[in-house]
């Protein structure tokens, strides 16, 4: 069958490729969705009649029968960053070994964004991944009543009904803040991520436990709201080196905010860790490589997006099985931007 036979303005079946190929629609379908099993001849013979017809898979269609689309939706707030990327890497390692396809969307934090894409995303995917969500009972609630299998990356949800993945953040936290108290300082400005953010949170509870459980009095005036994004790292820095007794160490709750304010600190003539001492959390690459070396808590970036795809794939495998959880330890990691204050 050559295109010029198709019926006008029909769409292109998995029927027609069957017969274009030569071979029966169960073979058709077994190429398409990745299947091992299927002779290379063959395979290629069904990979080129649908690229002759234009075939594109309709995956509504194929989701409505019940099928698998072999694909998982993943939602992530931004790209431009490693904390992101570091996450991605794990996702995709595991989601390729497991041969299934990704389907990415964007939500730059937008509330609207994640339950637009949530519901799109679940119209045309097996599953769906999502990485640092705002906090939107409304459209999980509406996933979890269609029984969709989905995952919470680095967001802990408090009913349980969400799979989820993250790490110790209030360990994490009380690690670092621990480290710049040993050293003696006593005025720890801290930079938060949204505190909308479970993660961000649960790292302001550690960092306020280690100053209660070493009798330092919480100045609330050392506390800045962050969004986890370098921008906004950077203004919440400046506004602590405004204050009347500036901190002599800063804790950002990720790196990209700790990076902004090494800017904001080099800008007002400070040195790090000289004058002000920096610890960030998360550990990603650039990390290492800043001057100075960045200390901060480690997460297992890649590891949290390979365990993702584990919790994801048992939902698909069992329907109806309880939601996995688990937590990873984080690790705090000193290096050169951390040294007793003056």
């Amino acid at each position: 069958m050559s295109a010029d036979n198709l019926r006008p303005n029909q769409p292109v079946t998995i029927y027609d490729v069957a017969a274009a190929a030569g071979v029966s629609y169960s073979t058709v379908s077994r190429v398409l969705n990745g299947f091992e099993f299927v002779k290379e001849s063959t395979r290629v013979k069904v990979m080129d009649a649908a690229e002759r017809l234009g075939y594109v898979a309709n995956l509504q269609a194929r989701g409505l029968a019940g099928g698998r689309s072999n694909i998982i939706g993943l939602l992530v707030p931004v790209l431009d960053n490693s904390y992101v990327s570091e996450v991605m890497m794990g996702i995709d390692e595991a989601l390729a070994r497991a041969g299934f396809n990704l389907m990415l969307f964007t939500t730059h934090r937008h509330a609207g964004k994640e339950q637009q894409y949530a519901s799109t995303i679940a119209s045309m995917t097996d599953g769906l991944i999502l990485l640092v969500p705002l906090e939107s009972p409304i459209y999980l609630n509406a996933i979890r009543e269609r029984n969709y299998p989905h995952v919470l990356v680095d967001q802990t949800d408090e009913s349980g009904a969400s799979a989820s993945v993250s790490g110790t953040n209030w360990h994490g936290a009380y690690e670092a803040t621990q480290h710049l108290i040993m050293l003696g300082h006593r005025r720890i400005g801290v930079i938060t991520g949204l505190l909308e953010l479970s993660s961000a949170r649960e790292r302001l509870n550690g960092y306020r436990a280690a100053l209660q459980d070493y009798a330092i009095p919480i100045d609330e005036s050392l506390i800045v709201e962050g969004d986890y994004l370098q921008p906004r790292g950077y203004e919440a820095a400046q506004e602590l080196l405004k204050l009347r007794e500036r901190p002599s160490a800063i804790f950002a709750m990720n790196d990209l905010s700790a990076l902004g304010a090494m800017d904001a600190i080099r800008e007002s003539g400070l040195s790090i860790p000289e004058d002000i001492s920096l610890v960030g959390f998360d550990d990603i690459p650039q990390a290492a490589i800043t001057h100075p070396k960045l200390t901060t808590v480690r997460q297992p970036l890649v590891q949290m997006g390979r365990i993702a795809v584990r919790l994801l794939l048992e939902q698909l495998d069992h329907p109806g099985s309880p939601p996995g959880h688990e937590t990873l330890a984080t690790q705090l990691v000193i290096r050169a931007s951390s040294q007793p204050p003056r």
